[in-house]
């Protein structure tokens, strides 16, 4: 019996055709990333009731858990990657 591959499947096995590898020293250095980045902790944080529960409702929406959420926008935060909508539309507005 013969499977057919889906488009997302024959991606990845044209992607292998370009497969490159990589000598000892990089590929240290690449666990030592995905390693760092797979680190995680627990922590403690006092937030106001509306406030969580606000978060719990955008998370449904976002498809995804409300710790998750909280998560990703501190990392956006901290790699200056946070988006204040507000901001730009003031920008916007500036320039026209």
């Amino acid at each position: 019996m013969k499977t057919e591959l889906t488009s997302f499947e024959k991606k990845i096995e044209n992607a292998a055709k370009s497969f490159r590898s990589v000598d000892k020293k990089k590929q240290q250095k690449i666990d030592k990333i995905i390693a760092q980045a797979r680190k995680s902790r627990t922590i403690n944080i006092r937030l106001a009731e509306s406030v969580l529960e606000e978060l719990k409702r955008r998370s449904q929406e976002e498809g995804l858990p409300y710790q998750t959420l909280i998560s990703s926008i501190l990392h956006k935060y901290v790699t200056n990657r946070l988006i204040d909508e507000e901001a730009i539309r003031k920008s916007l507005q500036l320039l026209r």
